[in-house]
């Protein structure tokens, strides 16, 4: 059943036509934060979005047809969500000499899988916040903590949404969330401080990043936040920027899987780069074509044992 909020449901609409191969589902449903993400859900062959806009909150509808990517779109801030369906999909990634020959199964991945591309949100803030909660965490603590925070602070999507779903706390409320609700969604003190702190500076660090001209320095102007690191960098280029080139140097299973995929073998984070070197400028496409590959390494030994610091 369709759950409808107070909103007025009338939609505008709109169709993309790219102008080059996509896959809807690897290019933007990637920016999902798990299966209870209350900004984004996947029904079907929709993929549903709620966010801020400069004008407000939008909800946002993707479908991909025949005739292109048709986009629904409801709230005040409708008509920019719209406007930003091209970028979300990947219309100004320029992969012009990303070259996998020397390397034949990724050139199978490729051939398999032309459609993916680099999804751009332009939402900065959002990205950086997320990442920030992800950090030294398993990816279960994270999702279950950014649901508990957005669906609370948040702001309720308007429009027909599959089940309730929320835009991201503007950056005046992450800095207002007290300290036992960030205890009770699991977020350590480190990182709380690291958002609340960044938030203070959100809309500068936005327009700076967003400014920025290449990756080296978008990634200067988010590491010179107290808290922030290369993979806390990495990790917000990439969703919200559409980095071709960021790796998230320091992430707990990335440099063995890039090893297992392109040598056998796994390695660390030094030779993930060495690994990737060839394609420098390109190295976060290769890393997308190997999730698209399938291939992970075996699991050997006990998984990562979530460590809840409220139980301390």
């Amino acid at each position: 059943m369709t759950l409808m909020t107070d909103a007025p449901a009338t939609a505008r609409e709109s169709v993309y036509r790219p102008r080059h191969p996509l896959d809807l589902g690897r290019t933007v449903g990637m920016l999902r934060r798990g299966g209870t993400d209350p900004t984004m859900v996947i029904e079907g062959h929709r993929i549903w979005m709620a966010f801020r806009t400069d004008a407000g909150v939008a909800t946002l509808c993707l479908r991909q047809g025949s005739e292109g990517v048709r986009a629904s779109a409801w709230g005040p801030g409708a008509a920019e969500a719209l406007d930003a369906v091209p970028r979300l999909c990947g219309s100004d990634d320029d992969d012009a000499g990303f070259d996998v020959s020397m390397h034949p199964r990724l050139e199978e991945v490729a051939r398999r899988h032309p459609g993916i591309r680099m999804a751009r949100t332009d939402r900065v803030f959002d990205a950086l916040a997320c990442a920030i909660i992800e950090q030294k965490v398993t990816g279960m603590q994270a999702f279950g903590a950014w649901r508990y925070l957005v669906s609370r602070f948040g702001e309720r999507a308007p429009g027909p949404v599959p089940r309730p779903m929320f835009a991201s706390p503007s950056h005046e409320v992450w800095q207002r969330i007290p300290s036992w609700q960030w205890h009770r969604a699991a977020v350590e003190p480190p990182q709380s401080r690291t958002i609340v702190s960044a938030a203070r500076r959100g809309a500068s660090i936005e327009r700076a990043a967003l400014a920025a001209a290449d990756g080296r320095d978008r990634d200067r102007v988010l590491t010179s936040l107290h808290g922030v690191g290369v993979w806390t960098s990495a990790e917000t280029r990439i969703r919200s920027l559409g980095d071709p080139d960021a790796v998230s140097v320091g992430d707990y299973h990335l440099a063995h899987e890039v090893g297992f995929a392109l040598t056998g073998h796994r390695t660390d984070d030094d030779g993930m780069l060495e690994l990737l070197a060839p394609w420098a400028g390109h190295r976060q496409r290769i890393i997308r074509l190997i999730w698209a590959s399938g291939s992970r390494e075996p699991r050997r030994g006990a998984r990562l044992a979530p460590e809840d610091h409220r139980n301390r």
